[in-house]
């Protein structure tokens, strides 16, 4: 039953992954080629990992303390996939995507954009400063 539902997107759980949103995340992940020799066990389904950290970030438990019941595999398996997504780029071409549907559909309000400087680096350190103005009346008084 669990299955069926991580499947179709059945559920009023937010960890579960909609086929809609699974659809325009899974060809952004990266592959991961099994060793031919000694290739160990086998990885579980992105699909299942991501609703596993779907899950912990949702609840805000310990990644130590996924439930195993719920077969999204271990919370340092989650964890290790959330790295590996992060390091590969994933999160930031998934916004890309997500962005150009939406500004291809007119979704977007353009005119309520803000420029933070953690998305757009300011090359050399951006244009030379002014003289800073004082905020107070006058000359503080010297507490010496």
């Amino acid at each position: 039953m669990r299955e069926l539902s991580v499947r179709s997107g059945v559920g009023t759980s937010p960890w579960i992954v909609s086929d809609e949103l699974w659809d325009r995340l899974e060809p952004l992940l990266p592959q991961r080629e099994r060793r031919f020799r000694y290739p160990g066990r086998k990885a579980l389904p992105d699909r299942e990992v991501l609703c596993g950290i779907l899950y912990v970030l949702h609840t805000g438990i310990q990644w130590e303390y996924l439930p195993q019941e719920l077969g999204f595999g271990s919370g340092m398996t989650c964890w290790r996939r959330l790295r590996d997504w992060n390091e590969a780029g994933v999160w930031q071409r998934l916004h890309e995507v997500l962005l150009a549907e939406l500004n291809a559909a007119s979704r977007l309000d353009w005119s309520r954009c803000v420029v933070d400087s953690s998305h757009v680096r300011a090359l050399k350190g951006g244009s030379t400063r002014g003289r800073r103005r004082s905020t107070g009346a006058g000359r503080a008084r010297s507490i010496t």
